[in-house]
């Protein structure tokens, strides 16, 4: 009697998973609070005018604001997309 060998890797799905990532907007002193709403509403999907507010706020209160959390590729076009439109973001590992 033969017995099947033990597989020991996880399976492809499992190692193409990325750790979800954070897209960080920043305050600034050249855009208007208009342009900011207007903007995140424009790049991230599924913000609504009364988020996008809320998150433009607290950029402007505390100086950055946590967008949202996204796989890597996508939280990237995210950035991009801000920077296109003269906002500074970044995108870091989302730890929590």
């Amino acid at each position: 009697m033969t017995t099947a060998p033990v597989r020991t890797e996880r399976p492809a799905t499992e190692q193409q998973i990325e750790p979800p990532y954070a897209l960080i907007l920043y305050n600034d002193d050249h855009n208007s609070m208009a342009h900011v709403v207007q903007s995140l509403q424009r790049c991230v999907p599924d913000i609504s005018h009364e988020g996008a507010f809320e998150i433009m706020m607290l950029a402007h209160q505390n100086g950055k604001a946590r967008v949202t959390v996204a796989p890597r590729p996508e939280a990237a076009r995210y950035r991009d997309c801000l920077e296109s439109r003269g906002l500074t973001a970044t995108i870091e590992p989302a730890y929590d």
